[in-house]
């Protein structure tokens, strides 16, 4: 039986050239000249994490990552801001997550929205992940093109798509 996965990944090695290319920016632009900018990548974690001296700054990191990430390929939506936070002297820093999988509720939401379709397939949690079989292929390619229309917050992508 045909099947595939849904599943929430972000490319690391994009969002690492992404990260990469803000930094060249940052010691390039005239408005960080002379003042202490940093964006580190933690890979492990899947988070980025911004230092700067003020708001401002911090505001122009976080467009220039997203600008970046955009052109690399990565969805916005896998980027989730936390609030800045006073770092030590007059320094700010904000940490941004990065979405990796599909935690469990919003598997169990896909389920759902697919169940409640009616379409001839069925669909399995399984870990960070969403598993949908059925019988004919056109069945799975008008649930891809069901989920593509409908707003999880947290990117899709469907892959090992099986005969």
């Amino acid at each position: 039986m045909p099947s595939f996965d849904v599943v929430s990944r972000v490319d690391m090695q994009e969002l690492d050239n992404a990260v990469n290319m803000v930094r060249k920016e940052v010691a390039q632009r005239y408005d960080f000249r002379g003042s202490k900018a940093d964006v580190e990548l933690d890979r492990k974690e899947g988070a980025v994490s911004f230092l700067t001296e003020d708001e401002m700054k911090l505001r122009a990191l976080r467009e220039m990552l997203l600008a970046r990430a955009v052109k690399r390929g990565i969805d916005t939506k896998a980027f989730d801001f936390k609030d800045p936070q006073r770092a030590g002297g007059d320094m700010m820093r904000q940490e941004v997550d990065i979405a990796t999988g599909l935690n469990e509720e919003v598997a169990k939401r896909i389920v759902k929205a697919i169940k409640g379709t009616k379409m001839k397939v069925q669909s399995s949690i399984q870990g960070d992940e969403v598993r949908i079989t059925g019988k004919k292929r056109d069945d799975l390619q008008e649930v891809i093109s069901f989920l593509k229309e409908q707003d999880f917050a947290v990117p899709l992508q469907f892959v090992n798509f099986r005969d």
